[in-house]
């Protein structure tokens, strides 16, 4: 595993001192094995690391950016400051993983100084390909579910390298595989689930990727790509133009060398389908990164599976089969239990003891409320009668530490079946979501001193100008009236700001409650035409609409305000003369608006990210048309909280068209008849179809 790394790596005991490292690692130190072995890490990188002291309670993923002189000892630096001009140095950038396994400690590390004055031209693919990095990677050391850390990977991938397609695709023991996790455009077919016969994935490609090839082929049609012609048709037939494949490596038990090869797990794969794609470096570079991040999830949640099939089984060996669960579970950053059909603790591994400050032998045997309180149990009652008829469920809940400090946690519960299906215990799965927690108590704040120290100086500066604007305070130059109009606009478009943080705020935290009751589609699509109608007759812009009468279960007034949104948003991107329309179509259990325009449209690559808070397709224009990049993240939430989905299509030079959905109501007799309300409500304005 170590030489078969993309990465440096570097394996230490619990004192700190080198036990093995792969090639790339004596690469970038430039001393020999027999130098290093044994020798202490922090005589190599400066640190204050206490590797004796790590097992208790430490962070278990630490990261350090070093200054280290070639040849000699080290000393510490930020990457942020200035370094010696005349010093022959390296910049490292390395992160600790503690208790890969017991009393043994995982560094990788990687050169970074030859990048520094290349930085700014990379930095912001760099920061998205990190953060991505590290939400994959945080997300299998805090989850224990694999399919949600693949779904995870596919989406970010998807989103950050702008693949129409990306995939994880797994091989069967018999030759065949299947599409396991996907994230595709709505505008291509889906693959997910679909078993592909060993025909197109032969014996001989698959031993190609066990030895780690990658391939990046820009255009499948290319005689240079080496595919068939009848692989060439297979992957056309799913609209594939170009694609990158990087195998997932299922690596034996840590040995150095290792015992056995690495055997191929599957694929992950980038598709693009709306055209072909010369694929960079660094998106193979992060593919692979990736891929090594799954093969740790894959074996990680083997681990568990492996766990809950040990605490199963019951015979006489049970003490022994404790032990060898607890050496497994004591290593993973999390709290696992087993809890029996009367909540009380069978198993418990070393984080309760860490967290509580509790021996373990203390644990076993009491119930639940015992070992956590009556307030905490309050909020562990209903989960834990869930899980024991059965269900598996996920909830949120906080203790108190042993030293006073209150902690967030994520937990799982899942049934543990006996042969006859009854439920006779189940595991508990607990993470720390407390940093989570407390960057959203901080953004609750800073939406507070938004609230109570903006918002109302703003209004009144606003109202002040709109005075001033009127010539009762007396009269200014042209160029003051100019410059007092420009300063007006720039106000109002602070409130409109502020308030649409707020609203958005309110909505994300709850505070607003969703008052839905029988609407009719109609009268909604009427009231949003008449509130916009000035707005339309200002620009010239012609309103129709087709306003069927369909009954809806919503809150009138904030579907009100996404079609008032969104029209405005038509509005404010077309052109004089053009025409604006909305409609309305019943659906099996869902109601369709849509809203479509004859603007400059939305490149295909934008169509996901105006839905995100401050995206916009050109910021400068939104800014002088008076947008403030919130609007569509309010209506994706209102729609969401309404249990519709929103969405853009569109097509640059030929307009938009905006639909989302709400739930439906049945028609009955007596209803109101849908042709009854087929006006036409077209409006116009300036002269043009009255």
């Amino acid at each position: 595993m170590l030489a078969r790394a993309q990465e440096a790596i570097a394996l230490l005991n619990h004192r700190g001192q080198l036990l093995a490292l792969n090639d790339l690692a004596l690469e970038i130190l430039q001393l020999p094995e027999s130098q290093l072995i044994g020798r202490p890490w922090k005589d190599l990188v400066s640190t204050s690391v206490d590797f004796a002291r790590l097992h208790r309670g430490a962070q278990p993923l630490e990261t350090y950016t070093s200054v280290r002189r070639l040849g000699g000892r080290s000393f510490g630096a930020w990457q942020s400051q200035p370094l010696p001009a005349n010093l022959q140095q390296q910049v490292l950038e390395w992160s600790l993983t503690r208790e890969v396994m017991p009393r043994r400690h995982l560094v990788i590390f990687r050169e970074i100084g030859h990048r520094l004055t290349q930085a700014e031209v990379a930095l912001a693919q760099q920061q998205q390909q990190a953060e991505l990095f590290a939400e994959v990677t945080l997300k299998i050391r805090q989850s224990l579910q694999l399919a949600e850390i693949l779904h995870t990977t596919v989406t970010e991938v998807q989103r950050l390298l702008g693949a129409d397609r990306v995939l994880v695709y797994q091989v069967l023991p018999d030759g065949t595989g299947k599409p396991i996790s996907e994230a595709v455009l709505p505008d291509y077919p889906k693959i997910l689930g679909m078993q592909f016969p060993e025909e197109v994935f032969p014996i001989e490609y698959q031993q190609r990727y066990a030895q780690g090839r990658v391939v990046a082929i820009a255009k499948v049609r290319d005689p240079a790509a080496g595919l068939a012609d009848c692989l060439v048709e297979f992957v056309e037939q799913f609209g594939i133009k170009a694609k990158l494949i990087v195998p997932i490596l299922q690596y034996p038990a840590w040995q150095s060398p290792p015992a056995k090869p690495a055997a191929l797990w599957g694929l992950l794969i980038a598709h693009q389908c709306s055209q072909e794609r010369q694929w960079s470096e660094a998106e193979l570079a992060l593919m692979q990164q990736l891929a090594d991040q799954i093969s740790i999830a894959i074996a990680q949640s083997q681990l568990v599976e492996n766990l809950e099939d040990i605490v199963a089984v019951r015979t006489a060996a049970l003490r022994q089969q404790e032990e060898q669960l607890r050496l497994i579970t004591n290593a993973l950053p999390v709290l696992i239990s087993y809890v029996d059909r009367n909540q009380c603790y069978r198993f418990n591994n070393q984080a309760y003891e860490d967290w509580l400050g509790q021996p373990l032998e203390t644990l076993k045997g009491k119930h639940l409320q015992e070992v956590w309180g009556k307030d905490c149990y309050g909020r562990m009652q209903l989960p834990a009668q869930a899980v024991l008829a059965g269900e598996a469920t996920t909830y949120e809940n906080e203790i108190l530490g042993p030293e006073g400090q209150v902690r967030s946690l994520n937990v799982t519960y899942i049934p543990d079946f006996d042969p006859q299906g009854e439920v006779q215990g189940f595991f508990a799965l607990t993470s720390d979501i407390s940093d989570r927690k407390a960057i959203e108590r901080m953004k609750d704040e800073f939406i507070s001193v938004v609230s109570h120290e903006l918002r109302t100086p703003l209004t009144s500066m606003h109202s002040a100008l709109k005075i001033l604007s009127t010539g009762r305070l007396g009269l200014l130059s042209q160029d003051g009236q100019q410059m007092l109009e420009i300063a007006d606009e720039n106000t109002e478009r602070l409130v409109r700001l502020v308030n649409n943080v707020l609203d958005l705020q309110r909505i994300e935290s709850g505070d607003v409650t969703m008052e839905k009751q029988i609407c009719d589609a109609a009268s909604l699509i009427i009231r949003a035409m008449e509130a916009m109608q000035p707005m339309a007759q200002q620009q010239g812009i012609r309103l129709t609409s087709e306003p069927l009468s369909i009954p809806i279960w919503a809150d009138a007034d904030y579907i009100l305000q996404t079609l008032t949104n969104l029209l405005s948003n038509a509005i404010k991107f077309s052109n004089s003369g053009e025409i604006v329309s909305i409609t309305v179509e019943a659906q099996a259990t869902q109601t369709l608006f849509r809203i479509w325009d004859q603007g400059p449209g939305i490149p295909e690559d934008k169509l996901e990210n105006i839905f995100e808070r401050f995206q916009q397709v050109d910021s400068s224009d939104a800014r002088r048309k008076g947008g403030t990049g919130l609007g569509l993240t309010i209506c994706r939430e209102i729609v969401e909280r309404h249990g519709g989905k929103i969405w853009a299509e569109s097509q640059p030079g030929r307009g938009s068209t905006f639909s989302f959905t709400v739930p439906s109501l049945p028609q009955t007799e007596g209803s109101v008849a849908q042709t009854s309300a087929q006006t036409s409500a077209e409006s116009s304005s300036g002269g043009t179809d009255g």
